[in-house]
């Protein structure tokens, strides 16, 4: 059996400065990775924007894409079946398809329903790979750090309204830590180079608690020395991937959620994979889609997938457990997060403002893999446990909105004798002729991911690609012409007409919660939205609180594949993550508008409604809370 395996060491670049890495009086120069623009465009690359670009472009309907996928034949395959709609499998279609390649895609849930949904929402390099790299002398961690640093602005770039810089702040006990995370945090802006967000700077003691005001000036017996702000990026995770899955659609794939692989389609005389057997769930409807390559971008799955094609195959997966919690926003300022390099047992805790409120996290321990994985009371416990040790207000159980558990697939060589072989890296394999594996990494680094399985998919199926790979400089479907201002359109142009209960409606103001709201969730098709919300007389909030619109659902139904109620709360808006209860309370609404959107009769509503509530017991909010030690009141 043919295999190909790759871990991705990104080349570097030849334009850069250099980084003297001091160790031990040891010196290695290095150069951070540069790409030129004109390596990464051309004519095509223009082409392919002004298609994602136009205002007019439409995605294709949910019944278009299964019929496209349906039409894929044996004499008429496609080039690329991509399995798994997270970041990387979304990613996989957008980049196959802006080559020119014939490319499908099917989800078994949702896009971004995994472990994509349930990220740190940090776009980071990995200031904890660069220690590692300078204490271990460890060039490949360093290649790391560089490959993700370049990554990390990009992926910025090209989803600006969804994606930004946020300065985190390090507190440091004793003088010792001072220098050290500053030394440290200087030279992860060295690292990045032009590639910089911010640079890092060290803030006295008055200073960090003028900008973090619930920071402790006391750890127990030590006092606050000052603290040192670096800068990473931040994303709306669920919006990015939900954007890859609509980008690509417009760019030429088919691509279709809640649509299982059952069984592989193999060629007689070689064995080799030519297509899949498909179930849509929603439909209940199976077909055979043809393909020349296809390539699994499962998660946590892939190891399953991988299985139907051979069921003695060795696994590569090493699931781990990350546990986040979400706190009202008066745990952490708007625009500053909290990092805590090294806790009791010496994990990393962070508590970040996300979308009006606080996220706060992480856990990360070995774990079983699960469809729908939840937190168990004693990781929340140690979060709640590690902020207190920070913080100079109470950490109370009862003020948990929403928790949630995600499961990261750290990915081992399939060849390796032992576990010294799990990665943080990524993994590329094709250990069964005409399926290819791609699994490990992290969602910083999802295009460059990407790009690599459609390399190893080329090869594998000797596809002819009519250019080279186009989404370093691609921006996403809203991206494109969008400014930080943008939403001041909205607000002085339109009005969120609003039907009462009694059924009169009333005009109400598009105040500036909402448009920033609209307009970073959406992005230049925000108008979109706003349009229904004004003529539809759909412009009511979902949920006391929060900026979500009634018009959202119906746009999301019509335009980003929103088939369930679930997909709504949970991953085209993030009211499920922000705060389970409001999620609930919002829930009969989304139900009946999705129904007049899908046609829905009283059987599928009722369901819906079940499916959703069972889906939200597995948030443990301070309502779903299974301990009440007296520690946390």
């Amino acid at each position: 059996m043919a295999t190909f395996l790759r871990l991705r060491l990104r080349r570097l670049g030849a334009t850069a400065a250099a980084v003297a890495v001091v160790t031990g009086g040891s010196y290695a120069a290095l150069r951070e990775p540069s790409v030129s623009a004109n390596d990464r465009g051309g004519p095509a690359l223009d082409a392919v924007r002004g298609k994602i670009a136009d205002p007019s472009a439409v995605v294709p309907s949910r019944a278009e894409q299964e019929s496209s996928l349906v039409g894929a034949s044996s004499a008429n395959p496609l080039d690329i079946l991509v399995i798994g709609g997270g970041a990387t499998g979304c990613g996989v279609a957008l980049d196959a398809a802006t080559r020119g390649l014939r490319v499908g895609l099917v989800e078994r849930e949702d896009f971004s329903s995994g472990t994509s949904s349930r990220s740190t929402k940090l776009i980071h390099g990995g200031v904890r790979y660069l220690e590692k790299a300078v204490f271990n002398l460890d060039y490949g961690q360093l290649k790391l750090v560089f490959h993700a640093l370049e990554e990390r602005k990009q992926v910025i770039e090209n989803a600006p309204h969804l994606c930004h810089a946020l300065p985190c702040m390090t507190p440091c006990f004793n003088w010792f830590e001072a220098v050290y995370y500053w030394m440290g945090l200087k030279l992860y802006d060295l690292v990045a180079g032009s590639r910089l967000l911010h640079l890092s700077r060290y803030y006295s003691v008055q200073e960090s608690v003028e900008l973090f005001p619930t920071l402790a000036r006391k750890d127990k017996d030590r006092n606050l020395t000052g603290t040192v702000v670096y800068y990473d990026g931040q994303m709306n995770d669920s919006r990015v991937n939900v954007g890859l899955a609509c980008t690509a659609a417009i760019a030429g794939a088919a691509v279709l959620n809640h649509a299982e692989v059952i069984s592989f389609l193999k060629d007689e005389a070689s064995e080799r994979i030519i297509g899949a057997r498909i179930r849509d769930n929603l439909s209940g409807k199976e077909f055979n889609s043809y393909a020349k390559v296809v390539v699994n971008a499962a998660g946590p799955f892939c190891d399953s997938v991988r299985k139907m094609a051979d069921k003695d195959v060795k696994p590569m997966i090493c699931p781990s457990s990350g546990v986040h919690i979400v706190l009202p926003d008066y745990y952490s300022p708007e625009g500053m997060g909290l990092i805590v390099p090294k806790t009791k047992d010496g994990r990393v805790v962070f508590m970040l403002p996300w979308l009006g409120r606080t996220v706060a996290g992480t856990t990360d321990s070995n774990t079983t893999i699960t469809l729908l994985p939840e937190p168990n009371e004693d990781e929340i416990e140690f979060i709640l446990d590690a902020l207190c040790d920070y913080l100079n207000i109470k950490v109370r159980r009862t003020d948990v909105l929403s928790a949630w558990s995600g499961i990261r697939p750290l990915a081992t060589d399939p060849r390796a004798k032992n576990t010294e072989s799990i990665s943080r890296d990524h993994v590329v394999c094709e250990d069964y002729p005409g399926l290819v594996t791609i699994t490990g990494g992290k969602w910083t680094t999802y295009r460059s991911m990407a790009e690599d399985a459609v390399d190893a998919a080329i090869k594998s199926g000797n596809l002819s690609a009519s250019n080279k790979c186009l989404t370093y400089n691609l921006r996403l479907i809203g991206g494109e012409g969008w400014d930080p201002a943008s939403f001041t359109v909205l607000a002085q142009q339109y009005v969120r007409m609003k039907m009462t209960y009694s059924g009169k409606v009333v005009p109400g103001v598009m105040d500036t919660a909402v448009a920033k709201h609209l307009s970073h969730a959406y992005g230049t098709l925000a108008e979109q939205v706003a349009v229904i919300a004004q003529n539809e007389n759909l412009g009511k909030r979902l949920a006391h609180g929060y900026p979500f619109l009634e018009a959202e659902v119906a746009y999301c139904a019509r335009h980003e594949y929103c088939e369930s109620a679930i997909d709504f709360i949970a991953r085209r808006s993030r009211l499920a993550f922000l705060d389970t209860d409001a999620a609930g309370r919002a829930l009969p609404r989304v139900i009946q508008i999705l129904a007049a959107e899908h046609k829905w009769d009283q059987s599928r509503q009722k369901q819906e409604e079940q499916n959703a509530i069972e889906f939200l017991e597995t948030f443990k909010s301070s309502k779903n809370a299974q301990f009440h030690d007296g520690k946390h009141n």
